[in-house]
């Protein structure tokens, strides 16, 4: 989910926004190994009488996916320290599902496991990537502890997929939703790739590849199945392990493909797409364009690690990437202001998810939390099924939406991005509601 021109549309009526407030958080520093946490603690002038309740925080922190971990658990803290429900003292419990500078679907689990033992623990914003969703949603489902992740897109998680009912994460409460998410789904961001693929870079001819894990296959499937909608031709599929650092094998056997006119990897930067382009670069390839899901949308060049920076000044011409979600939101310019006065740096592609993830929490905390009063165990049931009812909707910075029964957003709209020379940064070329105008 890229953020660049977000923006903070005005809150629910009930939530009280101040710059320095009662909630008592303070922004979220980085962890220092997995599974690590950190608590904002409530300042000496917390008000007399608050309760105090906690809202966790569950992403890849350290190593390679840090580009987009620490800038989304930024968004929450960012979000704490402007929004106050009366009668709470809010602080963060902040966990770092990264295992050796990879996100780690069993550290993830053990960490929703610690957060729902905290009964203080009312909300998870997290995680942000599909396969650890796969080991926390059976956690946070049996402890009735609802999760938002601001980035998870594989459809299965949710809905059926490849034949998997999403009952089968939920093995405690079948029925029960304790996990639902602001981006929309892999379904259409890979309709959105292959889009790019067919109408903006005019390819006819693609060769489609992935990490071979949840995201990323589940991303180029779809892909190539719409690609060839269009009228496309997959060359050659393949799927490369995440483990892999050379790639010069399958690049060299690119160049016996004929009529070869885009590149499709499906896949997290830290599976190593981003050398994958450089290596393409160095073998005289970097006129072929290359398509990435917003696994790989990272940050600018000078982001350390990021997609663009790992793949280098050639490597960067002709890259178009997907964003699964809305770009297009009313006053852009507050959410960047805000951000930047708190971390001294400009947002990153996921922040204002973390925010909107948070603001409903908030909005839900407030309309159970006065009846509930201090009863922990009844506010996170009572979270848990306030969010899980899809009658209602919430005022976030990414606009007004809902979730629906199984725990979707309302937001269809997939972004799209291509590489700016001037800026050495993603630059954001246009739009798809699909809703409004699905894929034929």
């Amino acid at each position: 989910m890229r953020l660049r021109n977000l923006s903070v549309l005005a809150t629910a009526a009930l939530l009280v926004a101040s710059a320095c407030n009662s909630s008592g958080a303070t922004p979220a520093p980085a962890t220092t190994g997995p599974g690590a946490s950190t608590v904002a603690s409530a300042p000496a002038s917390a008000p007399a009488g608050n309760v105090a309740v906690k809202i966790g925080i569950e992403l890849p922190l350290t190593g390679g996916e840090a580009p987009n971990g620490q800038p989304t658990a930024n968004g929450v803290a960012l979000a704490i320290s402007k929004l106050t429900v009366p009668g709470f003292t809010i602080t963060i419990e902040q966990k770092d599902d990264a295992l050796n500078g990879h996100h780690d679907p069993p550290t993830g689990a053990a960490n929703v496991t610690a957060l729902a033992n905290d009964p203080a623990v009312l909300f998870v914003v997290g995680p942000y990537n599909s396969n650890v969703a796969q080991a926390e949603i059976p956690v946070s489902n049996a402890a009735g502890l609802m999760q938002c992740s601001p980035a998870n897109t594989n459809p299965g998680l949710t809905k059926t997929w490849g034949g998997v009912d999403p009952k089968t994460l939920r093995p405690t409460h079948p029925d029960q939703i304790a996990y639902v998410r602001v981006a929309t789904t892999d379904d259409l961001q890979g309709a959105g790739g292959a889009d790019i693929a067919y109408n903006v870079a005019h390819a006819k001819n693609a060769y489609v590849v992935d990490d071979t894990e949840t995201y990323g296959k589940g991303l180029a499937d779809v892909f190539a199945t719409d690609f060839a909608k269009l009228g496309g031709t997959v060359l050659k599929r393949d799927g490369i392990p995440t483990s892999t650092t050379d790639f010069t094998s399958y690049i060299t056997a690119l160049k016996g493909l004929t009529g070869l006119d885009y590149v499709y990897y499906g896949g997290v930067t830290t599976s190593g797409i981003g050398v994958f382009r450089s290596q393409m670069a160095a073998q005289s390839m970097a006129s072929i364009p290359f398509g990435v899901g917003d696994g790989a949308v990272d940050g600018s060049a000078a982001t350390a690690s990021s997609f663009l920076n790992l793949a280098g000044a050639d490597g960067d011409a002709n890259t178009y990437g997907t964003v699964a979600a809305t770009h297009d939101i009313p006053n852009p310019a507050q959410f960047t202001t805000d951000y930047k006065a708190m971390f001294n740096t400009e947002p990153g592609s996921y922040s204002a998810a973390g925010y909107g993830c948070t603001q409903v929490f908030l909005q839900a905390l407030q309309a159970v939390g006065p009846a509930d009063g201090s009863d922990l165990v009844k506010l996170r049931a009572d979270i848990r099924a306030y969010v899980a009812d899809s009658s209602h909707s919430y005022d976030t910075a990414l606009g007004t939406f809902s979730f629906d029964a199984a725990g979707d957003t309302s937001q269809h709209i997939i972004s799209y991005y291509g590489f700016d020379a001037g800026t050495k940064d993603w630059k954001f070329l246009q739009q798809r509601d699909f809703t409004a105008n699905p894929m034929q």
